[in-house]
């Protein structure tokens, strides 16, 4: 116990003293973690937000059934008694053609006054059928409106299936380019690191070889490199993840409402502590990995 504590002391030691000793690239391997992660955090708080505009939109996925002006008010009864008993709707509302005008008038406001000069109500009574959140993708959707489209006394069924697919189809294709930058970004700072790394084992040379001399394992020796680009990398997680958040604070009370406009009322948030905590411990484990890479092109020259 009191061995592990010494090693522990001496690596500690070794590693900070390795990084005083050479302060600029120090800092520089830890501002290229620290911008690296920040644009890659930048993209995740971007898809974060189109995803909880993919929630709510699916929160709200519901097939609209437009019913012919014919249909009877027996027809309708049965209508709601077969919409209800089909898998996968879970609630409907039927809307009568006094109703959807009533609707549209309060969404169009004072250009409700255009519809008086049509003389009749030329909006169809509807039903709104939500559906189960399994059911809430195109496929489903399709199918559920299969069962209802040719139906006497329905003249059109329509969902909000094409919209969901098409949204989800522009973010998967956001997270295939972030994937594809983040990467071309992590590999640009591991041999930054690498190459940090790389000075600070010149520099200790000396160092190095009086501990072969005197048995020292290969591990023992490059333990403190390894613990030094954790810490450089834990650094840059941290100030990453403190100017993505101080840019958050800032750029949202000017933006936020537009942002909110184009989330479809969802107001924007912030990266929640999970993901921000793997922003930080990518961190760490980049630097892990660059100067495991430095270690590795010792070894072999």
């Amino acid at each position: 116990m009191h061995k592990a504590v010494y090693h522990a002391r001496y690596f500690l030691r070794t590693s900070i003293g390795g990084m005083r000793g050479s302060p600029v690239t120090c800092f520089v391997s830890m501002l290229t973690i620290g911008v690296t992660l920040l644009l890659i955090g930048v993209f995740l708080l971007f898809l974060q937000n189109m995803h909880s505009v993919l929630d709510r939109f699916g929160e709200s996925l519901s097939i609209r059934v437009f019913l012919n002006d014919a249909v009877s008010s027996e027809e309708i009864a049965r209508f709601r008694q077969r919409f209800a008993s089909i898998e996968g709707v879970s609630k409907l509302q039927f809307v009568s053609k006094e109703e959807a005008l009533q609707r549209f008038q309060g969404r169009v406001g004072m250009e409700a006054d255009l519809l008086e000069g049509l003389g009749e109500n030329p909006l169809p009574a509807s039903f709104e059928l939500q559906v189960e959140p399994a059911w809430r993708t195109r496929e489903n959707l399709r199918e559920l409106a299969g069962e209802i489209e040719g139906i006497p006394g329905i003249d059109e069924v329509s969902y909000g299936g094409q919209w969901a697919e098409a949204y989800a189809r522009f973010i998967n294709l956001a997270q295939g380019v972030s994937a594809a930058l983040g990467g071309v970004l992590i590999f640009s700072a591991l041999l930054i690191v690498a190459n940090t790394i790389q000075l600070a084992i010149y520099a200790r040379r000396d160092e190095l070889e009086i501990l072969s001399l005197v048995g020292a394992s290969r591990m023992f020796a490059n333990t403190p490199f390894l613990l030094e680009g954790m810490v450089q990398g834990l650094m840059g997680g941290l100030i990453a993840l403190g100017l993505l958040y101080t840019a958050f604070l800032s750029l949202v009370p000017r933006f936020g409402g537009g942002w909110t406009f184009l989330l479809g009322n969802v107001p924007p948030r912030f990266l929640s502590g999970e993901v921000g905590l793997d922003l930080v411990l990518g961190g760490a484990l980049l630097g892990f990995a660059g100067s495991a890479l430095a270690l590795a092109t010792r070894k072999r020259a």
